[in-house]
């Protein structure tokens, strides 16, 4: 299935979503994100898929917001029409798995929306960078409130400051980035993570996902106590009996979302 900006796939109840602005590196504009978002809709409603890869091209995951999209808006524009936040963070707030796929530039937009994902995994040939300050501007998409979670206030600073960009070893070591695989294999790489998540329980799924959410916004203790009352109610589901019964029998669960 192809959009004008974005391109699908399915297989094996993994939906893969690639970015298509190839003229423009990917640059995010709001028919793109718009399109993305609908994606993102349908593929929480669809029990059949349980797991989403959101890539671009070898070049480049997304090299940034539009510029070119940006550069006439006032301020009175971009408040009255919501900009980023009407459409963005929907990918965020996403119950179901979202796995970012990053080879080459994932700059300013195209950086902050990897990081609403769950995880990164990146190419080899991956940089990362919130360069907005070169336009006289700050990031606007989470990158300085997600990228700091991420990698702390030192390191963050430097790249919000200096707008320069971190290879993908860097992003490792620093915490943005899971695991960085070989450009050569890396979509194949990311289709056996994405088969991994996709295997589980649903249900315990998006009840971890939640969980680990919930500790960016919360004190420890709160944290603790939400996640044991959602630990607790796992134990009400039949994926918890079929799982441990499946241990102890020494075979491969079949978890039935339930």
């Amino acid at each position: 299935m192809s959009d004008k900006n974005i391109i699908i796939e399915k297989d094996e109840g993994i939906i893969t979503v690639s970015l298509n602005r190839p003229d423009a590196l990917n640059a995010l504009n709001d028919a793109l994100m718009d399109e993305l978002l609908q994606a993102v809709d349908n593929y929480e409603k669809d029990d059949s898929l349980r797991c989403m890869i959101l890539t671009g091209s070898e070049k480049a995951f997304a090299a940034g917001a539009d510029i070119k999209q940006m550069q006439p808006k006032s301020y009175m524009d971009v408040y009255k029409e919501d900009f980023i936040t009407r459409n963005w963070e929907r990918v965020a707030s996403c119950r179901k798995p979202i796995i970012a796929a990053v080879s080459g530039y994932a700059l300013g937009g195209g950086c902050e929306l990897a990081m609403m994902c769950d995880f990164i995994l990146a190419s080899d040939t991956a940089k990362f960078g919130q360069p907005e300050i070169n336009l006289g501007v700050s990031p606007g998409a989470g990158g300085s409130q997600r990228l700091t979670r991420f990698i702390g206030k030192s390191k963050s600073m430097d790249m919000c400051l200096t707008g320069r960009m971190m290879d993908a070893n860097e992003a490792e070591r620093s915490g943005l980035v899971s695991q960085v695989f070989p450009s050569e294999s890396f979509l194949d790489d990311v289709k056996k993570v994405a088969l991994s998540v996709a295997e589980k329980s649903m249900v315990a799924t998006m009840m971890t996902k939640e969980m680990v959410n919930r500790s960016y916004e919360t004190t420890l203790s709160e944290g603790i106590r939400f996640e044991r009352r959602l630990f607790h109610s796992m134990f009400a589901t039949e994926d918890k009996k079929e799982g441990m019964s499946a241990f102890i029998d020494k075979r491969k669960a079949e978890f039935k979302d339930k």
